[in-house]
């Protein structure tokens, strides 16, 4: 019978023993420490990168899963989208494009971020719920979780970019140095769009009637943001109350970007916006962060 004893008989606070067999030590420390989850969160995001890259693959996997047409769903939805914009805001209601610019190229400039929006949060807002019996089972940060179901955005943000780039071709548009600030705005626009999905993914748990609210509220952002038209044509004494729905600096952002320099920037919109997209970011982590505790209880 091997001697199993402590390898001292004082150790430090919250770290456990490491037993012996005759002075063999094991490989494997459990440490029990009040407080050293929050602690060590964010370096948690990095210990289980595996298993963020895990759930994103099975989430795109699971998208385009016994579908027909596969990713090019991602192209028909704003295609069709623009041509329906096109015929009502360009055509029925003549609202003026930025310069030059073709209305079918102002309006697809401006689903991009939308899209991309759109799908972070519709995406990220369920996930926790359609993953209970990971959330359940083991520990690991649950951010993870709507932060993999964000990378199916990406997916389908790039198969468009490309569409747009041939749209671009076919009217002649060719964006010029600004382009190269489009990852910026990129990353503005998934910024905007997490900080929203990480409450509404914590409140969906909560209350499930945010699995009915998030659609409508998707549906009604699409009218009442840029999309379908340019924001210049908002009249100037509305434009700064206008920002602050996050999305006008986001989509304005892009078509500057784009569409070789036709498009201009409202600076003191686009602050505003910068601003609302920085302060729902805190407020999405925060509250994640104080109620995630309950997840698996309310699962």
């Amino acid at each position: 019978m091997p001697d199993l004893s402590p390898i001292a008989s004082s150790y430090p606070i919250g770290e456990a023993p490491i037993l012996q067999t005759e002075g063999v030590a094991t490989q494997h420390r459990i440490v029990l420490e009040a407080g050293r989850t929050d602690r060590n969160y964010w370096r948690d995001l990095w210990r289980y990168r595996e298993l963020f890259l895990i759930l994103a693959w099975r989430d795109i996997s699971v998208r385009y899963k016994q579908t027909v047409i596969g990713a090019a769903w991602a192209v028909i939805r704003p295609f069709l989208t623009m041509v329906v914009f096109t015929v009502i805001f360009g055509h029925v209601a003549k609202l003026p494009a930025d310069g030059t610019v073709p209305y079918p190229v102002l309006v697809f400039a401006g689903m991009l971020p939308w899209f991309l929006f759109a799908t972070v949060l519709g995406e990220a807002s369920n996930s926790l719920v359609s993953n209970a019996n990971l959330i359940g089972k083991v520990y690991f940060p649950r951010v993870i979780v709507p932060s993999a179901s964000a990378v199916v955005a990406l997916v389908d943000f790039a198969v468009s970019f490309g569409m747009l780039a041939v749209l671009m071709l076919w009217y002649g548009v060719f964006p010029n140095w600004h382009i190269l600030l489009l990852p910026v705005f990129i990353v503005l626009a998934i910024a905007a769009s997490f900080g929203p999905a990480l409450l509404m993914t914590a409140l969906n748990i909560k209350y499930r009637d945010f699995r009915y609210i998030i659609p409508f509220v998707l549906q009604f952002g699409l009218y009442v943001s840029p999309v379908g038209f340019s924001s210049a044509v908002v009249p100037q004494e509305w434009r700064f109350l206008y920002s602050l729905n996050p999305m006008v600096g986001v989509i304005d952002g892009f078509r500057w970007c784009l569409l070789g320099g036709n498009s201009e920037i409202y600076l003191p919109g686009f602050l505003v916006s910068l601003g609302v997209v920085v302060l729902f970011l805190w407020l999405g982590l925060r509250y994640f962060r104080k109620t995630e505790r309950s997840f698996a209880d309310m699962l």
